[in-house]
């Protein structure tokens, strides 16, 4: 029997850019910000809010808040694709940093039973930003060397503890306000040009590892981790994720190239307006496939 067919979607919050999008076909679904007092969609391409503009907001002080995918967005983009007879994987955001993921189970579950027959799956990628984007990338290369929908959806839940986040931050403000470090310790590593490294662990969430002094040595502390944990450099797509910084993005991306000459694409992405509300401008992200988180 023929395999039936099948979908990869994912979340904007995946941050991939463009090309790779169109690359591997994959299907986004946008997350909502608000802004100065209005709601807007964040679509992969920046339709309705460009990225520069999104962080020059925030560096004027302006705050921005996010919301999940509800069930009726789910509801839109996957039938469609299930009155077409094809199947679906859905990689979604970390049920660690959103309640997106419980959201998607209940319209799966629903629309399995409404269109009896197919495959509605999600995963929890159990990752965020550009983290999330590898692993979707690495299973659309895995869709497209013919694994089938049931295996894949195997490999992304095995695989997701290898998916390696590490990042730092411009400004800790913006950490202070989501909560992920003190008013303190805010204030202090602010006047001593202290600058965190943190990674996001098996269980999704933000975790400070680091604390170094100057943006130089944050961004060779995150290379040093990768250096320390990277599984198998040669051949490697490695992202990089940026907040308005693609200085320092390109800076990360020379320091990784000096380490691992062998990796075959190092490619930089914006980290978009439902990540960077939270991160802030100046934020560098490192991702890569290593031994574990």
């Amino acid at each position: 029997m023929a395999m039936r067919e099948y979908c990869i979607v994912t979340d904007s919050t995946s941050d991939l850019p463009l090309e790779i999008i169109n690359e591997l076909g994959l299907i986004v679904i946008p997350l909502e910000f608000q802004l100065e007092g209005k709601v807007y969609q964040h679509y992969p391409d920046a339709r309705e809010y460009g990225y520069h503009e999104f962080y020059e907001r925030l560096r004027a002080g302006n705050l921005s808040t996010t919301s999940q995918i509800n069930y009726t967005t789910y509801e839109a983009y996957f039938e469609p694709i299930l009155k077409e007879g094809k199947d679906i994987l859905y990689i979604c955001f970390s049920s660690g940093l959103s309640g997106t993921y419980n959201a998607s189970v209940l319209a799966c579950n629903d629309l399995a039973e409404r269109f009896p027959g197919s495959k509605v799956y999600s995963v929890d990628s159990r990752a965020a930003s550009a983290g999330e984007g590898l692993l979707v990338y690495h299973a659309a290369q895995k869709k497209a060397q013919g694994m089938d929908i049931d295996t894949l959806k195997d490999w992304v839940t095995e695989n997701r503890d290898h998916l390696c986040h590490w990042f730092t931050v411009d400004d800790l403000n913006h950490l202070k306000r989501g909560g992920r470090v003190t008013a303190v310790s805010a204030a202090v590593g602010t006047a001593l040009g202290i600058k965190p490294v943190l990674h996001v662990d098996n269980d999704g969430h933000l975790i400070p590892m680091q604390k170094v002094r100057g943006r130089r040595k944050s961004l060779e502390a995150m290379v040093e981790q990768m250096v320390l944990t990277c599984t198998e450099p040669d051949g490697q797509t490695i992202l990089i994720g940026h907040g308005d910084s693609p200085e320092d993005a390109a800076a990360t991306a020379a320091l990784v190239k000096e380490k691992f000459p062998t990796v075959a694409r190092v490619v930089l992405t914006y980290i978009g307006p439902v990540i960077g509300a939270h991160s802030g401008p100046g934020t560098i992200a490192l991702f890569f496939m290593g031994t574990h988180k």
